[in-house]
């Protein structure tokens, strides 16, 4: 392959839908650097970041479905002592339900047990035993709100900041700021797993760049088998045929920039480039084989399997070799009933893996640059729902989410809900206030983060009014002026 070594060239050959990348891997391949693909956190904007960031990347631990924060981290004795008794119509009088709307509220109380671990004393439950040993690296906000009650709408609200289809995606938001530190691979990379009761599909236009340039979009990756679909070169493509195809294509796909200008073009071939590279570095990635046992043993990853705790480890790999923004969906967290079996299920599939992640970054000297974020798309009602025993019904007024790493506080718990779990009612956190976060610790004012689309400066924490968290974040650095944290 050393005559495609020139740029030229091996736009050429990737232009060719049959001779390198089908079409349909060029559409998901969207998402990348910057055509200057020579520098180093290619795709950055000149103006961006506003300060001194605490994080390089991001890693994005997505429970699709909606886990139950009553059963994780909001233990609520009250509601446990009204087990079985009518929800106070104090509570959900003119509030939004799901699926339990006009019907019979009655009090659900924990299904578990919960207890003090760590020397900060966080509250977490017997369903995720890793997270108890690392209470003392992660910060759990109790106090979440969102605005969209049903899934695909509140995922779309969580990853845009906006319930409109179409709109950027936050990691593609990112990329568009900071780039990629990888030349090899794309600044934003999705992996997907499923466990649990109901997995709700996930749509591809939820890692969308939506306005933003189309190769800031999130590349879907494959735990099982191929990891991308038609990176691969194909076989019998011979020599000087090939050169002399590749050659004409490079001449026309160059005379057509030069035509018509048009910025899609040069975002096309500097996809196909990159598209050239992955044929080496996505294998390379995907082969586990590297990893010590004691390494694969802690995920409990088996490499090739798709599971969640393979897809941890492939985050590891990634963000070890410069993607931006990683984010894992585990989808099967839906429970409207069977909930303490299916609680079982996904905690059992997840929460080793999670530790696993964390520790294994941490080790690495990794984690105090790298921000986790965990989290469903909303939370679960503290009344019963009986689909097959005790469940409960989607909840977007008060969950937990937790931060860890990038310069958030270690140990700490961040707000609360009142005392049956229904309304975040102390230091409230909307999504808005978690996206003005996580970009400030990348060194991003979220006020000053725009992009020019249809007359408008639109950004990814919309006009409604947003937040930096602050009580959250460790004040390791000179903070931005009081005016970038509006």
């Amino acid at each position: 392959m050393k005559q495609y070594s020139n740029p030229l060239n091996r736009r050429a050959f990737l232009s060719n839908n049959g001779v390198a990348v089908g079409s349909a891997a060029l559409a998901s391949m969207l998402a990348t650097e910057s055509n200057a693909a020579e520098r180093v956190n290619a795709g950055a904007r000149d103006d961006v970041p506003h300060h001194l960031p605490k994080a390089k990347r991001v890693i994005f631990l997505c429970m699709a479905g909606g886990p139950s924060h009553l059963e994780t981290f909001d233990y609520k004795p009250e509601l446990e002592k009204l087990n079985g008794k009518p929800m106070p119509d104090s509570y959900t009088a003119g509030q939004p339900i799901a699926q339990l709307q006009g019907k019979e509220l009655k009090c659900q109380g924990p299904l578990t047990k919960f207890a003090k671990y760590g020397q900060s004393g966080q509250l977490i439950s017997d369903y995720l035993p890793y997270h108890q040993k690392m209470a003392d690296d992660i910060c759990v906000i109790r106090s979440m709100v969102t605005e969209q009650i049903n899934h695909d709408p509140a995922h779309t609200f969580m990853n845009t900041g906006t319930a409109i289809s179409g709109r950027p995606s936050m990691g593609s938001w990112v990329t568009y700021g900071l780039g990629s530190e990888s030349e090899n691979l794309p600044g934003f990379v999705v992996l997907t797993s499923v466990g649990g009761r109901n997995p709700q599909p996930i749509a591809s236009r939820q890692w969308s760049a939506g306005f933003l340039p189309s190769r800031y979009q999130g590349v879907e990756f494959s735990g099982s088998g191929q990891p991308v679909n038609y990176v691969d070169a194909p076989a019998g493509v011979q020599g000087l045929q090939q050169q002399r195809l590749i050659e004409t294509i490079g001449k026309l796909n160059q005379h057509r920039l030069k035509s018509t200008g048009d910025p899609e073009i040069e975002t096309r071939l500097a996809n196909y480039e990159m598209a050239f590279r992955m044929q080496t570095s996505v294998p390379d990635l995907a082969d586990v084989s590297d990893e010590p046992q004691h390494v694969l043993d802690m995920y409990g990853a088996k490499p090739g399997d798709g599971s969640y705790a393979s897809n941890c480890l492939l985050a590891r790999r990634l963000a070890e070799r410069g993607v931006r923004f990683i984010q894992l969906y585990h989808r099967g967290w839906d429970h409207h009933g069977g909930l303490e079996k299916y609680m079982d299920i996904c905690c059992g599939l997840t929460d080793r893996p999670t530790w696993a992640l964390l520790t294994d970054l941490k080790q690495r000297d990794m984690l105090k640059d790298t921000l986790i974020i965990w989290g469903g798309e909303f939370g679960r009602t503290p009344m019963f729902q009986g689909k097959g025993g005790a469940g409960r019904d989607h909840h977007i007024k008060g969950f937990s989410m937790w931060m860890a790493g990038g310069g958030i506080k270690p140990g700490h718990s961040h707000g609360a809900t009142d005392d049956l779990g229904y309304h975040a009612v102390d230091d409230v956190v909307h999504v808005r206030d978690m996206h003005a976060t996580m970009l400030n610790q990348l060194g991003i004012n979220h006020r000053d983060f725009t992009h020019k689309f249809q007359g408008l400066d639109m950004k990814l924490t919309g006009v409604e009014q947003a937040r930096v968290i602050d009580p959250i974040i460790c004040l390791l650095y000179t903070s931005p002026s009081p005016r970038d944290r509006g």
